[in-house]
């Protein structure tokens, strides 16, 4: 919306203030600028605000606004005077707007930095949480124009302004002043502000998740008129599902007299059905679409799931219509799911919804399952069915144009049907935030991921998302840091997701293996060496073992206090005729059930070979389990695990705004009434039962659903069981977090660093950056306490020993070439130089061999204490944000990718893990009985080139290179820095939707 010429000549219409965000109901809202277009619009908006409301707002009755009032407030210029609106179908319901003052509270202009701010709403909407993401939005643009506090006049009976000026986490001050309360607000982002900003988002974006899956009624939009076709399947899955609310069907060419279809309500339009309904299946041909989207935001519907193809995966044109398909749906308040989805189900017995493809609901279980793929979610569900595992929901979103996997994370952190989320990805179009919200997750229940399309290089098609530049690898050590459990295959990914949703976490990675065949024991013993885990040796029952034998076997397997975890392999009797015997599954499923429900609570997982019937026995749930959230007890873990987030909401809290978490409370499933599926009373806290919080920080008691998951290969129980291990370490490590080292302040001069790097950067730089000399870069990291080697240029013999000279001998001469940096194989690089003469020998058997001076650009140092060269590396991606590596120098990174990876701001425990973490890593911990390396330098070193890229953005990027790592101390020889202007950190602005 372009404003008129009226409008301020200095600044354009700020169309990068227009956001779409999520409300605290789930509803959707657009913001934006207010225009001098919107008159109309302001005074029908002001016409259904009551009289209270208005006079809350101006402190006097005030019926209407004036036509000079109008005008007021529909001019701004963007700069000192500025209104925003919120909008839902393109009508204000809210309004906000500051007029920047002097210390007397006069209108001013800049370089006063403090404003008046006031807001309404509609009475219609108040309570949604649009104040909330007004004030975030207006305090941003504020800060953007130079305004670094807010003030505002509230009437003391104006409870839920008050309220939102509170709760917001600004610092604040409050007076009573002639009859009103002035509120005083600082608008720097503070740690209070930013976690009353995510908590508000997950709440309401989790909340807009419930409402698509947990529905009260649905319409099914291209239910064919014969049977058929992707509607009436839709349709007849949502009855064969027993859905528990109500059904309907609409197309446009049902005849007048048509009053049902296989049994539910038939209309031609949405509006004809008379009431409203929550969610809508849209699948007509793609033209069609939009006239469906309009139908149903006309009428009040929630949530859209769009089977309907032909958008971005055909291409540009179709991607401009999913652009608009999006814009569409969010100014009606809807969300959407897709477009060219396969469709959602809800196990819930709430709910019982399957609006999806899948002609079959999945059983109830425990396992959320989130894929941008149809074809691997057909995949999964089936082979989710084959091994008896059941899933909480399941959400093919194809395009995934809005609603996408960190929706379902915020959903699943705190939904108490789901205890394990496995997502299949193909593309993450907000890296960082995914990272944020995947550790948060983690901390509570496990995450699983497998991502697609890693070697690409590309976007999938459809997927119209931001594309990271970083490596494959770099993403998975990120994962891993965030605690997603990352795997390649979509089987590895059922793999662990059952293991982890039936057992408890292992204690460690000690391994006892028992079972009725000696090789296939050996080949889980290697297969766990294999795997960093620490195997007993195998415990051979011989052939002759009966169930019985397996049961004792397994019983005391987990009673000793030196094993974390137990495989039993199994292979088929043989007979006394020789032929295998195949029909004793069932009855040693029941033995090791037994043993595992009466034994201490560690995880049990079984290899076997062609036993019939034992897997689908295993997967049955004992009738004397306790499912999670049930009344039962589990047995006592046998080592405790620390749990991670403290901030987490319990499902009876309140958040910061006074509301209850999107899982604890409305209508809907069982979970949402803080009960477990059978009734009893669900666990508190944002996790599970058997994974939540204990007294003391501990985790409580583990899953003893009575499932023991079986493998029909070594290598894919072991792969599980690592990935389990691994899992439960991190959760312990986060439950501790590592800290900045205070010691850092006392060094570093982050003001005259931002001071040196607004005069290098100069007034109007490039945007593609610079790179800084040698020089440069030296003065730049001596801010922050990293010295650099100096290194004096030697255009010629002669300089070269004057440089000699004023560095001392030993020296070294190097080139500094880009086709030749680093590269001392090429012969770039003579050490040790321990007189003129030797210097000048060396000087002229490079230039001999490898070129000219100017060519090479010889420079001179001073020769370093012996050590481990070593190289550190930061970097800020777009997409993902700052990252931090580590690894040694020359081959072992360069050629075998040996490189570990951490998010920018790096903690000790960070430092310390890159260190330790690279497969070379024994080199700096006395390998072969050399000296072991100062790692406590090296580890200072990560944590200041850490604290440098995340103080200054405009840092882009830093190599140090070699860093050698003596027995006591360290050298940065060589130093690289780039500037730029900082790229955008849409994470740490207000809430708002992305925009693909």
């Amino acid at each position: 919306m372009e404003p008129t010429p009226e409008q301020s000549p200095h600044h354009a219409y700020p169309d990068h203030w227009e956001a779409d965000v999520v409300l605290r109901d789930g509803g959707t809202a657009r913001i934006r600028p207010i225009t001098t277009d919107d008159a109309e619009r302001l005074v029908s908006f002001y016409e259904q605000v009551s009289d209270e409301s208005k006079y809350y707002r101006f402190f006097a009755p005030y019926p209407r606004l004036s036509a000079k009032d109008v005008h007021r407030f529909t001019h701004h210029d963007y700069v000192d005077r500025v209104g925003l609106a919120v909008t839902i179908g393109g009508e204000f319901i809210a309004t906000v707007r500051f007029d920047r003052i002097d210390e007397q509270g006069r209108p001013a202009s800049a370089p006063a930095d403090e404003a008046e701010v006031a807001f309404l709403v509609q009475d219609a909407h108040q309570g949604r949480g649009v104040a909330s993401a007004l004030l975030e939005h207006i305090a941003a643009v504020a800060r953007e124009r130079g305004i670094v506090r807010f003030a505002a006049e509230v009437l003391p009976a104006n409870n839920k302004m008050i309220k939102v000026f509170r709760d917001a986490g600004y610092t604040q001050q409050r007076s009573f002043e002639d009859g009103s309360v002035h509120l005083t607000l600082d608008l720097e982002p503070t740690a209070a502000s930013l976690a009353v900003q995510r908590g508000r988002e997950q709440r309401a974006e989790a909340r807009s998740v419930q409402r698509l899956l947990a529905p009260g009624s649905v319409v099914v939009v291209g239910a064919g008129r014969a049977p058929g076709g992707v509607g009436r399947t839709v349709l007849r899955n949502l009855l064969g599902s027993g859905f528990t609310g109500r059904t309907y069907a609409v197309n446009r060419s049902f005849a007048a007299e048509q009053a049902a279809v296989d049994g539910v309500p038939a209309h031609r339009s949405v509006g004809e059905i008379g009431e409203q309904v929550d969610l809508a299946i849209v699948s007509v041909p793609a033209e069609r679409v939009p006239e469906a989207v309009a139908d149903c935001g006309e009428h009040g519907v929630q949530g859209l799931v769009v089977l309907s193809a032909g958008y971005a995966e055909r291409g540009a044109e179709g991607r401009e219509r999913q652009r608009e398909l999006v814009r569409q749906a969010r100014s009606y308040g809807m969300r959407i799911i897709g477009p060219n989805a396969f469709g959602i189900i809800n196990t819930s017995d709430a709910v019982r919804l399957n609006a999806s493809l899948a002609p079959e609901s999945p059983a109830p279980g425990r396992i959320g399952l989130f894929t941008q793929s149809g074809a691997i979610g057909i995949a999964l569900l089936a082979g989710l069915h084959r091994r008896g595992a059941g899933l909480s929901t399941f959400i093919s979103a194809g395009n995934r144009a809005d609603v996408s996997g960190n929706d379902f994370l915020q959903y699943w952190f705190e939904d108490q049907d789901t205890d394990v989320a496995l997502l299949y990805l193909e593309s993450l179009g907000n890296p960082r935030k995914f990272t944020r919200l995947a550790r948060r997750t983690a901390a509570v229940k496990p995450v699983v991921v497998v991502k697609g399309a890693r070697h690409s290089g590309s976007t999938p098609p459809g997927h119209a998302v931001p594309v990271s530049r970083i490596p494959d690898a770099t993403v998975s050590a990120l994962m891993r840091q965030a605690g997603v459990i990352r795997v390649d295959t979509v089987t590895e990914m059922v793999d662990a997701g059952l293991l982890l949703a039936d057992q408890p976490l292992p204690a460690g990675p000690r391994v006892a293996i028992l079972g009725n065949s000696e090789s296939l024991g050996l080949l889980t013993y290697d297969a766990c060496l294999a795997e960093g885990l620490r195997p007993r040796p195998p415990r051979d029952l011989t052939t002759a073992a009966g169930p019985q034998d397996f049961r004792d076997a397994l019983a005391e397997a987990l009673a000793d206090q030196t094993c974390d975890a137990v495989i039993v392999t199994a292979i088929p009797w043989v007979g006394e005729n020789g032929e295998a015997e195949t029909g004793e599954g069932e009855v040693l499923a029941a033995a090791l059930r037994e043993a595992a429900a009466t034994g201490p609570a560690k995880p049990v997982a079984v290899v076997h070979v062609e036993i019939g019937g034992l897997a689908e026995a295993l997967a049955a749930a004992a009738s004397t389990a306790t499912p999670a959230g049930g009344s039962g007890t589990a047995a006592p873990t046998p080592a405790p695990y620390a749990t991670g987030d403290p901030a987490t909401v319990g499902a009876g809290e309140r958040g910061p705004d006074g509301e209850p978490p999107a899982g604890a409370s409305g209508a809907g499933t069982a979970a949402r009434e803080g009960t477990g599926r059978d009734g009893a009373a669900g666990p508190g806290g944002s996790g599970t039962a058997e994974r939540g919080e204990g007294p003391d920080g501990v985790l409580g008691p583990q899953p003893r659903t009575g499932r023991i998951p079986a493998y029909p290969a070594a290598e894919r129980a072991v792969r599980a069981l690592s990935e389990a291990v691994k899992y439960a370490q991190w959760r312990r490590q986060a439950a501790m977090p590592g800290k900045i080292p205070e010691f850092l302040d006392e060094t570093i001069d982050e003001p005259g660093a931002a001071t040196l790097i607004e005069e290098l950067l100069g007034t109007s730089p490039d945007p593609k950056g610079r790179p800084l000399t040698h020089d440069e870069a030296a003065e730049l990291l001596g801010r922050y306490g990293i010295a650099v080697r100096p290194a004096l240029p030697a255009p010629d013999p002669q300089a070269a020993a004057v440089a000699a000279e004023r560095l001392g001998y030993p020296v070294a001469l190097k080139t500094t070439a880009p086709h030749l940096r680093h590269r001392a194989d090429l012969g770039g690089v003579r050490l040790d130089l321990a007189n003129e003469s030797a210097l000048g020998r060396a000087y002229g058997e490079l230039t001999e061999l490898l070129g000219t001076p100017a060519e090479l650009r010889p420079v001179v140092q001073a020769m370093a204490p012996r050590g481990v060269d070593t190289v550190v590396r930061a970097s800020i991606d777009a997409a993902a944000g700052a990252v931090l590596s580590f690894g040694l120098a020359g081959a072992p990174s360069e050629l075998l990718g040996d490189v570990s990876h951490r998010l920018v701001p790096a903690t000790d425990r960070d430092a310390a893990e890159l260190i330790r973490s690279i497969k070379a890593a024994p080199v700096l911990f006395g390998w072969r009985g050399s000296a072991p390396a100062d790692t406590a330098a090296l580890e200072e070193l990560l944590l200041r080139v850490s604290r440098l890229v995340d103080d200054h953005p405009e840092v882009v990027s830093v190599a140090l290179e070699p860093v050698v790592v003596a027995t006591q101390g360290l050298t940065v020889l060589g130093a690289s820095v780039r500037l730029a202007p900082p790229p955008a950190r849409t994470d740490l602005g207000p809430r708002r939707l992305p925009n693909y």
